[in-house]
């Protein structure tokens, strides 16, 4: 017997104006999400850590009008992820301490990866497809 992993369909459809003003929402969060992603890779570009919160802000206030629809998981997918790049990134600091070289290296991964699951997100949101939960 096979499972499908596939995202569930949406139990809530919403207006075309909500919806759209959801979605301006995912995208503007991405955005921020993506500099903030951007400027943690660029020597000398950091960027600051207020767009981070002001992004989370925004994805934990508007998260509940997005309940049961597919742009729900994107609002989770983006709250994840920056929940598991503090955790990681609070996990490697003593790597800072010991050797500077293997905090940097690890940082620059966490990095990475944080700016993969914003663009995976942002291309999926675009395709209007929901993020996997």
């Amino acid at each position: 017997m096979t499972q499908s992993f596939e995202p569930q369909p949406p139990d809530v459809v919403l207006d075309p104006q909500r919806e759209a003003g959801l979605r301006t929402v995912g995208i503007i969060s991405y955005a921020l999400h993506a500099v903030v992603a951007i400027g943690a890779l660029l020597p000398g570009v950091q960027a600051s850590i207020v767009l981070l919160i002001v992004a989370v802000i925004v994805d934990l206030v508007k998260r509940d009008e997005a309940a049961g629809t597919w742009q729900a998981t994107h609002f989770s997918w983006r709250l994840r992820s920056v929940l598991w790049c503090g955790i990681l990134y609070v996990v490697t600091i003593p790597l800072w301490f010991l050797f500077i070289i293997p905090g940097w290296i690890a940082w620059c991964l966490i990095s990475i990866w944080f700016l993969y699951r914003i663009v995976r997100g942002w291309l999926a949101m675009n395709d209007r497809r929901p993020m996997p939960l």
